[in-house]
């Protein structure tokens, strides 16, 4: 009994990280073959349903709300299970978590002094808004980065969305009139796709939120 007991917990595990490898794997092949972005995608998988979390955490950070949102559609590829992103991560220690798909050295660079401040990094898989306000904060960080003088044709926010996939040395790179490489230029295009339908999901009008009754 002891003996299958053992077995049985090497082996679930072994699964779930198994299934995460092949969801993970079938995902990225979508993403860079432009399948992911013409897709229908689940209501639960769509990021429309973070357009609240998306207005307010853009204000609060004083970025471009249209941006945060492209970027949450770019990053959507992959479906976001806290369960299979911490399988993926025992398989590929860099991997990234949330459905911002945040980094831990990019989260632990942010977070200093912010609201979530004391929050963990490994709290992202479960938790959309939290993954919302770091991605926010951390656009804020990157565009604070940007030179005054733009050399080149890139706007400010399509620098930051290549800076939030490239890092902040290669975003000052193409902001100082280096051109980007394939893998930045082909982010930088998924953008730019996603971009109207950010516009129309933030533009959509929302459900009102249920009344709370106020006690006498």
């Amino acid at each position: 009994m002891v003996e299958r007991r053992s077995w049985a917990l090497v082996a679930v595990p072994a699964a779930v990280v198994g299934v995460g490898w092949v969801v993970r794997r079938v995902a990225v092949h979508a993403h860079s073959t432009g399948i992911a972005g013409v897709t229908p995608q689940a209501p639960s998988r769509d990021p429309a349903r973070l357009v609240p979390a998306v207005r307010g955490h853009a204000e609060a950070a004083g970025v471009n709300p249209v941006l945060l949102m492209a970027i949450l559609y770019a990053e959507s590829y992959k479906p976001h299970v806290p369960l299979l992103e911490r399988a993926w991560q025992v398989v590929h220690r860099d991997s990234a978590f949330g459905v911002a798909n945040m980094h831990r050295l990019a989260y632990e660079r942010t977070r200093p002094g912010r609201p979530f401040a004391g929050r963990a990094w490994t709290e992202l898989p479960g938790d959309p808004d939290l993954a919302v306000q770091a991605a926010a904060w951390h656009l804020h960080d990157l565009r604070a980065r940007l030179p005054l003088v733009i050399v080149g044709t890139f706007t400010a926010d399509e620098l930051v969305g290549m800076g939030y996939n490239a890092g902040v040395r290669n975003m000052l790179r193409f902001a100082h009139g280096t051109p980007p490489g394939p893998r930045a230029a082909a982010y930088l295009d998924r953008l730019r796709e996603h971009w109207q339908r950010a516009e129309a999901a933030l533009a959509a009008p929302q459900p009102p939120r249920p009344s709370v009754p106020v006690a006498s």
